[in-house]
Parts: C-alpha cells; sequence; structure tokens
C-alpha cells in the first residue's frame, strides 16, 4: 500500500494547476498521453496522475515530460525568486545594536 503524502490546500491548488498546465502543453502539440508516458519511460497511470495534480509523481518525472514537451527550461522557474528568503538572509547580514551595558554601582559605606 502506497503512503498517502499530506499536502496542504494550497501545494493541492497548485499541483492541480501544474497538471492543467501540462496537460494543455500536451493537447496543444497534439501528443497522446501513451507518446509522452513512452517518451519518459513512465507509465500511462504516471501522466494521468501528473496532469491530474497527484502529489506523488517525482520531480523527474516533471522534469523529463517539460523535456518531452520542449518545455525544459521552465523547470528553472521553481523556486526562482526567493524575496522572502532574501529578506531573511539580510536582516541576518544587517548589523545588530546592541544595547548599553549597564555599570554596576557600588555602594560605598565610609
Amino acid at each position: 500500500m502506497k503512503k498517502q503524502m499530506n499536502s496542504s490546500p494550497l501545494t493541492k491548488r497548485l499541483l492541480i494547476e501544474l497538471g492543467e498546465n501540462i496537460k494543455l502543453a500536451r493537447l496543444r502539440r497534439n501528443l497522446s498521453v501513451r507518446v509522452i508516458a513512452e517518451r519518459v519511460g513512465v507509465s500511462v497511470n504516471t501522466i494521468t496522475s501528473l496532469e491530474k495534480g497527484t502529489a506523488g509523481v517525482s520531480v523527474g518525472v516533471v522534469a523529463n515530460v517539460l523535456h518531452s514537451l520542449g518545455l525544459a527550461e521552465d523547470i528553472k522557474c521553481l523556486a526562482k525568486d526567493d524575496v522572502f528568503g532574501r529578506k531573511l538572509q539580510d536582516l541576518a547580514l544587517l548589523p545588530r545594536k546592541k544595547a548599553s551595558k549597564k555599570k554596576k554601582v557600588r555602594e560605598i559605606n565610609e
């Protein structure tokens, strides 16, 4: 029995959109699922799962399907512009301000 992958609703929606985009690219080229499966070296069910947005399809299969559709360069677009990561990195690089040290005051009894 295959392990079920837990995906967030956002991830599920994005995978479905990716699958739909791949399916549209295949149909625009007038290619069948069988032809793509043969080119990639996977089963028809795997291509169908990819086009449905199933989370269990490997990144390697996605990359090979894109290549077979003439869209191999599109793989570079994944995580291309990491705005949030750059902001975090920039914050870590900024000089940190230190609080002034409090001087201990000694009471001198004379």
